[in-house]
């Protein structure tokens, strides 16, 4: 009997001792969450987070480099890395057309993005119709029809100091005898030079315009020009645009005697309330005063109503 209240004793004091435990201990602690491991910026590649989007260019890199505002580099796809007889031109342009801009980028399968203007102006192509870049990795299309255009032109790398920098024609290869043989000596190819004709003069077509650019002054960061454009056809003109691009990011600020348009590089001067009208031989003046950071190349060529014009 005795035997029997010490074991139930002891087995009352076991409960008892879980119990008690049970009440004194704490919940369990929580497991603190993983942490994402910090990824430092690097070029643009498959994220689509910034499709459409607007972003702002903090830096300019290079020619086709650029750093967004979050510390992202972003290579523009579909253009050539810039001679260097350029290099200086391509960044002066990019930072004038890009720098503190805002821009819509989209990654492309390269790695590389597309970028355009907040007007939705795409800067590869931009670039490339003003001869400060090149397009590569295109057989076809825009790209390569604004290069043949700046070509033509001469515009930026495509004039001095690059002037293109067309490639070399390869060195001419020599037959020579297989190791151990003895060279045949070949008979010299007769030549029949057929009798040349006259010569003729081809009389180029009369421009229907005629223009003058002159830089009247400039300070840093700022420019005037006055324009001259006269009609040199036999018609009347009635409603004009005088349309030209600038090589070193110049813009316009302001214009008098005409109303001015300005997309990227290209300028649209249309004629003002009272004088859209001009006669053969009757000529318009045009003033502007705009900024500029570095270069400040007169353009090379103008068009009125999408007519080409003489340069005076």
């Amino acid at each position: 009997m005795t035997i029997g209240v010490v074991v139930a004793r002891k087995h009352w004091l076991v409960v008892l001792v879980l119990l008690t435990g049970a009440c004194t201990a704490g919940p369990p602690s929580p497991t603190p969450p993983a942490r994402t491991p910090w990824k430092p910026p690097s070029l643009v590649n498959e994220e689509a987070r910034y499709q459409g989007v607007l972003h702002f260019v903090r830096d300019v890199i290079d020619g086709r480099t650029v750093e967004l505002a979050d510390g992202t580099k972003a290579r523009i796809a579909q253009l050539a890395e810039p001679p260097a007889c350029w290099a200086e031109g391509a960044v002066s342009f990019a930072r004038t057309t890009l720098l503190a801009s805002a821009v819509r980028i989209s990654p492309v399968v390269s790695g590389d993005v597309n970028l355009a203007l907040e007007d939705g102006t795409d800067y590869a192509l931009l670039a490339v119709r003003q001869g400060v870049l090149r397009a590569e990795g295109v057989d076809g299309g825009a790209l390569l029809t604004a290069e043949s255009e700046a070509a033509g032109a001469n515009k930026g790398l495509w004039g001095p100091p690059c002037d293109g920098l067309d490639a070399p024609l390869p060195p001419a290869t020599t037959d020579l005898p297989a190791p151990g043989t003895t060279a045949v000596p070949r008979p010299a190819p007769t030549t029949t030079v057929p009798p040349r004709p006259a010569p003729t003069t081809t009389v180029p077509p009369a421009r229907a315009c005629a223009v003058a650019y002159r830089i009247s002054g400039q300070w840093p960061g700022g420019f005037q020009a006055n324009v001259s454009v006269r009609n040199t056809g036999s018609t009347s003109v009635h409603g004009w645009t005088l349309r030209w691009s600038f090589a070193n990011g110049q813009n316009v600020t302001d214009m008098w005697n005409a109303k001015a348009r300005q997309s990227g590089a290209t300028v649209n001067a249309a004629n003002a309330d009272y004088n859209p009208q001009m006669q053969p031989g009757d000529s318009v003046s045009i003033g502007f005063n705009g900024s500029v950071r570095g270069g400040n190349s007169v353009p090379g060529s103008f068009t009125l109503n999408g007519q080409s014009c003489s340069v005076e």
